[in-house]
C-alpha cells in the first residue's frame, strides 16, 4: 500500500531551507569542504523530507534527472567556452587582446573601459560565459597590470558581460525568457531597456570615478610594461591574432547557434596556435582539452593564462549538475507550488507582484544553481498573478531577469557564480561587493514596481486586435 503524497507544510518547507543554509555555509567556511558535497548533502535531506511526505524514491530520481535536463544548455556551453579559452590562449588571441588593451587604455578610465568592452562583446555575441572567458580574462590582465584591485576588475567585467546576457537578443536566457513569459523577444528588450539602460549609465559612471581617485595619472606603469614586454617575447602579437574573435562575433550575430560557433572558434584558435605560436599540431589540439601551459616569466600572467580546456570546466560542470538536482527536488516533492501560493496571496499590488517574482526567481538561482532554473521559477511561479491583476506579460518578463538572470554571478554554486570565479580567478565573495550593475537592476527595478514607473501597457491579444478591426471596420 503506497502512502499518500502530501504538500510541503509552511514549516516543513522553512525546515528546508534552513537546513540548506545550514549545510550549505557550514561546509563553506567550517569545515572548508568542497561546495559538490555539500548539495550530494543536501540532496539527501530533501529527499528524507520527500520520502516524509509520501514521495517515491523513483518520483524524486525523475525530478533529479528532470532538473538536470533543464540545465544541460549552459553545461554544453561551459564546455565549448572552456575550449575556446584554453585555445584562444595558446593561439594567441586572448594574449593579443592583453597587450593592445595596455597601449590603447588610459588607467584613469580602465575600469569603466573594462565594464563597456565586455557589455558591447557580450551584445554582439549573446553570452556572459564567453565574453568573460575571452575579453573578460584580457580585461583582467590589464587592469592587475596597471596595479588596480582585482576584485573590482573582476566586478566591472561581470557587470558589462552581464549587460549583454540580459539584453542580447542572441542571448539564451534573454529569448528564453520572453518565450517563458510568452511576450515578443523585442517587446521584453524594450521593457528591460528601462532599468538596464540607467543601471549601465550609473554604473559606468561609478566605475569611472573609482577608477580616477585609484589612479590619478601619476601611477607606476613599470608592471604594465613589463607585461607587454613579456607578452611579446612569448607569443606573435599581431592584428591577425584577432580573426578568429571577429569570425566568432560574426557568426553569433547572424544568429548562428552559439554552441556550435563556440567549438569552431575553439578550432580556430588551435589552428592560429600551430600557424603562428610555434605549437605542433597535437599541442595545439590538446589544448581544446587540458588547456594552455606557458611562461611568460610574470607570474600574475602565467596564473592568468594558464587556463582553459574542457578540464578546465569539470569541476564547474559537476557542482552545476548538483544544484540543477537540488532544484529538480524541490520541485518533485511540490515545494515550488508551496511557495507560489504563498506568493499569490500576497501578490496584490504592483510593488509585490514584481518583488515576488524576484524573489521566485532568486530562489531558482540560490536553491537550483542556474539562470535556467531561476527562470522557470520566477515565470511559472507567479504568472498567474499578473494576469489576474491585469498587468502585461513584459513585466513578468523583465522582473524575472531582474530576479534571476543578473543574480546568478552572486551566488557562490550558482553556474554563473562558479564560472565567474573560476575563470576570473577571484572568489565570488570578493567581486560580489563590486558587481555594481546587478546591484542597480534590482534596485531599479523594485523602485519601478512599487512607484508604478515605466510599466508598459498591457499588450492586446490577438482576438482583441481582431475585435477592434471589426468595430471599427
Amino acid at each position: 500500500m503506497t502512502k499518500e503524497r502530501k504538500l510541503p507544510s509552511g514549516k516543513i518547507l522553512a525546515f528546508i531551507l534552513v537546513m540548506f543554509v545550514v549545510i550549505m555555509f557550514s561546509f563553506i567556511l567550517l569545515l572548508e569542504l568542497p561546495i559538490q558535497l555539500a548539495l550530494l548533502t543536501i540532496w539527501f535531506m530533501i529527499m528524507g523530507v520527500g520520502l516524509y511526505l509520501g514521495n517515491s524514491y523513483f518520483h524524486m530520481e525523475k525530478g533529479i534527472l528532470k532538473g538536470i535536463y533543464e540545465g544541460m544548455g549552459a553545461i554544453l556551453i561551459l564546455i565549448a567556452v572552456g575550449a575556446l579559452i584554453g585555445t584562444w590562449i595558446a593561439g594567441g588571441v586572448v594574449p593579443t587582446l592583453i597587450y593592445y588593451g595596455l597601449n590603447i587604455i588610459s588607467p584613469s578610465i580602465f575600469l569603466m573601459a573594462a565594464m563597456i568592452i565586455c557589455a558591447i562583446t557580450a551584445l554582439s555575441t549573446g553570452t556572459s560565459f564567453g565574453s568573460a572567458g575571452t575579453a573578460g580574462i584580457a580585461m583582467m590582465g590589464i587592469g592587475e597590470s596597471f596595479g588596480l584591485p582585482i576584485y573590482l576588475v573582476a566586478g566591472a567585467v561581470i557587470s558589462g558581460c552581464y549587460v549583454g546576457d540580459k539584453m542580447s537578443p542572441l542571448s539564451d536566457t534573454t529569448v528564453m525568457t520572453a518565450s517563458l513569459s510568452k511576450v515578443d523577444l523585442f517587446r521584453h528588450i524594450k521593457s528591460m531597456s528601462y532599468v538596464s539602460l540607467p543601471a549601465f549609465i550609473i554604473a559606468a559612471i561609478l566605475y569611472w570615478i573609482v577608477g580616477a581617485v585609484l589612479y590619478s595619472g601619476s601611477g607606476d606603469l613599470s608592471i604594465a610594461e613589463e607585461t607587454m614586454t613579456g607578452l611579446a617575447s612569448t607569443f606573435n602579437i599581431s592584428w591577425v591574432m584577432l580573426i578568429p574573435a571577429a569570425i566568432v562575433i560574426a557568426l553569433l550575430v547572424m544568429r548562428m547557434p552559439s554552441v556550435p560557433v563556440i567549438l569552431f572558434g575553439a578550432l580556430l584558435g588551435s589552428l592560429w596556435a600551430t600557424w603562428f605560436q610555434g605549437y605542433g599540431f597535437i599541442e595545439a589540439i590538446q589544448a581544446l582539452y587540458s588547456g594552455s601551459s606557458l611562461s611568460t616569466g610574470i607570474a600574475f600572467i602565467d596564473n592568468l593564462l594558464n587556463r582553459g580546456g574542457i578540464t578546465f570546466m569539470l569541476e564547474v560542470i559537476l557542482l552545476i549538475i548538483l544544484a540543477l538536482g537540488v532544484g529538480g527536488l524541490l520541485q518533485a516533492i511540490g515545494a515550488l507550488e508551496v511557495i507560489g501560493n504563498i506568493f499569490a496571496n500576497w501578490a496584490t499590488n504592483t510593488g509585490n507582484v514584481t518583488l515576488t517574482t524576484m524573489l521566485a526567481a532568486f530562489f531558482g538561482v540560490f536553491f537550483g544553481g542556474a539562470a535556467y532554473v531561476s527562470l522557470l521559477t520566477g515565470t511559472k511561479i507567479t504568472e498567474e498573478n499578473y494576469d489576474r491583476l491585469n498587468l502585461d506579460r513584459s513585466l513578468l518578463s523583465r522582473n524575472t531577469e531582474a530576479g534571476g538572470t543578473v543574480t546568478t554571478p552572486m551566488v557562490p554554486w550558482s553556474d554563473g557564480g562558479v564560472f565567474m570565479a573560476a575563470t576570473l580567478g577571484v572568489s565570488t565573495l570578493a567581486y560580489l561587493p563590486f558587481f555594481w550593475y546587478g546591484f542597480l537592476v534590482i534596485i531599479i527595478t523594485l523602485i519601478y514596481g512599487y512607484t508604478g514607473k515605466f510599466i508598459l501597457g498591457k499588450e492586446k491579444t490577438k482576438t482583441e486586435k481582431e475585435n477592434i478591426n471589426e468595430q471599427t471596420a
